[in-house]
């Protein structure tokens, strides 16, 4: 089966701990703090191959992660920085986060190289925290964490008209008769089972690229049949061409199966049915003097709501000059934009949304609480055994307004702070 979708893991590596030491040389027995800082986390990176036209490589590996950061060294030598993981997916490939379906990134539209999950910042050795009063810091910073995410990789093809039409009225056939692409072809239902492209070159200078869509039936857009796996594909196109067998050589009825269709594309996605459409009436070659004239019929239904009607033998060639060039001029009046979807989510902002920190009265256990990433983070890097450690945490706490919360809430002498999983006594 032809591999559109993917659900996979990424990860992004964790920065390098910084790195607590203290310069000890022959002759100098009161060097100052040299721990190096911590190397950055590997990226993740999505890069579009000109070569690939799957997602093959992702059904049988789910998780991909960048290398982490080394931690820093003594003599201020900082940790190698983590490998990015390169991750190759084909042009048109959107990926989305798996729970919210919201877009991360679409790689298209000259879209061929993006990081989607940013590696941890490394974090800084002891020296950087040496001051004129606290000349021998017994604390770094450590590294940020990484980011992991559960992400789904649809790819829609990138094409400037869509041939969409009921299984067996012939558009493979059309396909390899316009186009060098050399699609499966046989009398019966659901021979095509991945989306084939062509290039239509009309001449030296004037051409484009079609998509023979595969899949439609009534009930495509609930994912009967091959539905959803198929309907994606039609939402880059700027043109559609409906392909009808206008013989009606299955005893199907060619009015009736484009407003089916044109259902089945309004259910998927309202903004489908709002592109240009051209009906190909398909197998005149079939149609013989006793039958009504069907084209008459088809022209009759829809020329009057602005949709031209070509008839056309995909077998025999007769009539799909015409056809091509309708679907190029109409091309010329369509913006020339490929479709592109914007992004929807960002994971830096959504992974690290949290508060900074909450301050809050625990009245069961009569204390006051703070906690938060923000305060973790600083706990991560404070040695609170060391008195000048000890009073560099009370500044921060100062410094970021926390206290004067506290005493908002009726924090006096005496009474208990919880921060994180430790417990003090608030003295002014």
């Amino acid at each position: 089966m032809f591999a559109d979708r993917a659900k996979i893991i990424i990860k992004s590596g964790k920065g390098g701990d910084g790195h607590i030491s203290f310069r000890r040389e022959k002759y100098v027995p009161a060097g100052g703090p040299d721990g190096g800082d911590g190397g950055k986390g590997g990226d993740v990176v999505f890069e579009v191959d000109q070569g690939l036209n799957t997602l093959t490589d992702f059904r049988h590996r789910r998780k991909f992660a960048a290398e982490n950061g080394c931690n820093g060294l003594k003599k201020k030598c900082s940790g190698k920085n983590g490998a990015d993981i390169v991750l190759k997916v084909p042009a048109g490939t959107v990926i989305r986060e798996a729970s919210s379906g919201k877009v991360i990134a679409d790689m298209s539209g000259g879209n061929n190289r993006q990081i989607i999950l940013k590696g941890g910042r490394g974090g800084k050795g002891n020296w950087h925290y040496a001051t004129p009063t606290m000349q021998a810091p017994k604390y770094a910073q450590p590294g940020q964490p990484s980011m992991e995410l559960e992400v789904l990789l649809e790819l829609k093809v990138i094409a400037d008209v869509g041939l969409v039409g009921f299984p067996n009225v012939g558009k493979s056939t059309l396909l390899s008769r316009v186009t060098n692409a050399q699609p499966k072809i046989a009398n019966y239902h659901f021979t095509t089972l991945n989306p084939n492209l062509g290039v239509v070159d009309l001449d030296a200078e004037h051409g484009f690229v079609i998509a023979d869509i595969p899949g439609l039936i009534e009930g495509a857009s609930e994912g009967i049949g091959l539905g959803h796996e198929f309907l994606r594909h039609i939402e880059r196109t700027r043109v559609i061409i409906h392909l009808v067998d206008a013989a009606s050589t299955e005893g199907r009825d060619p009015i009736a199966d484009i407003y089916a269709i044109n259902k089945e594309l309004a259910a998927y996605n309202e903004d489908l049915c709002k592109k240009p459409q051209i009906i190909a009436a398909n197998k005149i070659d079939a149609i013989y003097d006793g039958d009504k004239d069907p084209i008459e019929k088809l022209r009759a239904e829809f020329e009057p709501q602005g949709i031209s009607v070509y008839p056309i033998s995909a077998v025999t060639g007769q009539g799909l000059r015409e056809l091509l060039y309708a679907a190029w001029n109409l091309l010329q009046t369509v913006d020339e934009a490929p479709v592109v979807f914007e992004q929807e989510f960002f994971p830096e902002t959504a992974l690290f949304s949290e508060d900074p920190y909450t301050v809050s009265y625990d009245s069961k256990e009569e204390e006051f609480v703070v906690e938060g990433p923000r305060i973790e983070r600083m706990l991560g890097y404070t040695n609170l055994e060391s008195e000048k450690g000890f009073l560099f945490f009370q500044r921060f706490l100062v410094d970021q307004g926390i206290i004067e919360e506290l005493e908002k809430l009726g924090m006096q002498e005496g009474d208990i702070v919880r921060v994180c999983d430790m417990t003090f006594e608030y003295y002014k």
